[in-house]
């Protein structure tokens, strides 16, 4: 039984913690009861904290209540081992069989409240209760703070610790390594848009200088080629100016007779070899030309006489220099067209059959497909009260056929031309016609061809426009044509409306020695005689024409001729006969 007057208290004998000394041994003794405080807060500690309490620290002292003493087991200055009063201990040993046991460095620890040195025990008497020393209050152990992690550049370790107590791990920094790619990504996603937009303005620069150069380019021709309106270009210059005879050109002439019913046709293929172009060029019947005396004829009545001079009047007629005549009788045309296999032609015109002449019909309409008996009957066909223009221009479609189906070998255009059965002329082989025929159908087989009929005025002189259009441009004639030492050919254009001055006057030129050329009666009449020239070196000439005809020098000029002829005579009312 307890005594109220005296309890009993089995833990009296029993000392506990009461504090530290200098030295951070605990120091132990009786403490009254008093109420429970609650524990301090436990912080979680940091990880390198954590890492030297487990392994970098030594055991400090420790305390077995069963011998009452305490053991130092530490060394001073390092981390102490602190077991709160409620462990559970070991009673051999002395240590702590708990696993929640914690490691606090000395330096960091709570320090020790300062107390006087134990005093010795006195005896007490009996009957007295034993003189118990007033308990120190303990504090609360702080939290410690956890250390700073120092910087990397910081060669100065912790004083506290030494280098061998840490250990530490090097870890990638993926997220700069992130920032890096993305900055290089947006840095190279930029380059790229610049590049792009470098090469796209490039492109735009190119096109339009491009476009500027072809611009430039298009009007350039146009200009040389004089296309441009009000502008006339060095090509256009060339062309007018190689028009008017600087060209080469090939040519002869050809006399289409008909056998049957009579009468011919006249007309010249030209082969131009500067131009590569070629040309028809036909001939009226009307147009006059001199005989070989010096008198004037036409050119039908020149062909069916058979005169020897009829391509020399024709070159002194129109300034030309024909190279040979062809022959063509209708039965050699026939031949020729079968030869060739058959021609289409696109007719003008139906063409009835002939029992008598043993002539088919021709039908009319595009692309007739003709036989070499209907492509004569057609290129001969004259209707009643029709004009020669007509027919001769059926006679160049014809021929224009022909030309197309020949050869373009030459040798292969020869043996055709031998197959024929033809007599040529001395001056016109198979080979040549052949050669000649072969270029000029390749003209036509490219579109490079012309057809023209030479107008004629009534009387049989040439016309203004047949002068210049057909005979300058196509045939290259002109009154250059004559050679300094050859024999002038000179232009007689009556304007006195006197027949008997007329020829009066061109008996005077016969007998001076002149080449005759007939221009036909002027449209009105003209008060005084004038002798013109165009080239410089025909002046002497021409004044001496004015001296044959009786003409005062006075009368001799230089202008543009009227005639195809080296000097052009337009005789007035004031010519007299002598």
């Amino acid at each position: 039984m307890n005594d109220p007057q005296e309890p009993y208290d089995p833990y009296a004998g029993r000392q506990q913690l009461i504090g530290y000394d200098p030295y951070g041994r605990p120091v132990y003794g009786q403490v009254p009861a008093q109420s429970v405080q609650p524990a301090p807060p436990q912080y979680e500690q940091p990880y390198e904290q954590q890492y030297d309490q487990a392994y970098g620290q030594t055991y400090g002292q420790t305390y077995d209540p069963a011998y009452g003493q305490s053991y130092d087991q530490g060394v001073p200055g390092q981390q102490q081992y602190y077991a709160p009063a409620d462990q559970h201990r070991d009673p051999a040993h002395g240590y702590d069989t708990r696993q929640d046991r914690q490691w606090i460095p000395q330096q960091h620890a709570a320090p020790a409240a300062p107390q006087a040195a134990q005093a010795p025990q006195v005896a007490q008497a009996p009957g007295q209760p034993e003189a118990r020393p007033e308990p120190q209050p303990v504090p609360a152990p702080q939290p410690v703070p956890a250390p700073r992690r120092e910087a990397a550049a910081d060669p100065e370790p912790d004083p506290g610790y030494r280098t061998e107590q840490f250990a530490f791990i090097d870890q990638q920094d993926e997220e700069s390594e992130d920032v890096i790619d993305w900055l290089a990504f947006t840095e190279s996603r930029t380059e790229r848009r610049e590049e792009a937009r470098r090469r796209g303005r490039n492109r735009v620069a190119a096109l339009i200088v491009v476009l500027a150069l072809f611009v430039v380019g298009g009007l350039g021709y146009l200009w040389y080629a004089g296309k441009l309106p009000f502008l006339d270009g060095p090509g256009q210059k060339k062309a007018a100016a190689a028009a008017t005879g600087a060209q080469k050109r090939d040519m002869i002439v050809v006399h289409l007779r008909n056998t049957k019913r009579g009468g011919s046709s006249t007309m010249l293929l030209v082969d131009n070899v500067t131009a590569k172009q070629g040309a028809t060029v036909l001939l009226p019947n009307t147009l006059g030309v001199a005989k070989e005396d010096g008198t004037g004829t036409s050119l039908g009545k020149s062909v069916e006489d058979g005169s020897l001079g009829t391509r020399e009047a024709l070159d002194t007629v129109l300034g030309t220099h024909i190279g040979g005549t062809w022959r063509l009788d209708t039965p050699f045309l026939e031949r020729l067209v079968d030869l060739v296999g058959g021609i289409e032609v696109d007719t003008d015109t139906a063409v009835p059959a002939d029992d008598q002449a043993k002539a088919p019909a021709v039908g009319q309409g595009p692309k007739q497909s003709l036989t070499g008996a209907m492509a004569v009957a057609y290129a001969t066909h004259r209707a009643q009260g029709e004009p020669e223009a007509k027919q001769l221009e059926r006679t160049g479609k014809v021929l224009y056929a022909v030309l197309r189906k020949v050869p373009g070998d030459p040798k292969a255009a020869a043996t055709t031309v031998e197959s024929m059965g033809q007599i040529l002329d001395p001056g016109l082989d198979a080979q040549s016609l052949g050669a000649l025929l072969s270029r000029i159908g390749e003209h036509a087989k490219e579109g490079a061809y012309r057809t023209e009929v030479l107008s004629v005025k009534p009387d049989g002189g040439l016309t203004e426009d047949a002068g210049k259009r057909v005979v300058k441009e196509l045939l290259g004639g002109s009154f250059t044509a004559a050679q300094p030492g050859a024999v002038p050919r000179v232009g007689l254009k009556d304007a006195t409306g006197d027949e008997k001055a007329q020829t009066a006057a061109k008996a005077a030129l016969l007998n001076g020695g002149y080449a005759f050329v007939d221009g036909g009666k002027a449209d009105r009449t003209a008060p005084a005689s004038q002798v013109t020239y165009q080239d410089d070196a025909q002046r002497d000439r021409a004044v001496g024409v004015a001296k044959t005809l009786g003409l005062a020098e006075t009368s001799v000029k230089k202008a543009e001729n009227v005639v195809n002829a080296d000097i052009v005579v337009t005789l007035g009312k004031d010519y007299k006969p002598s």
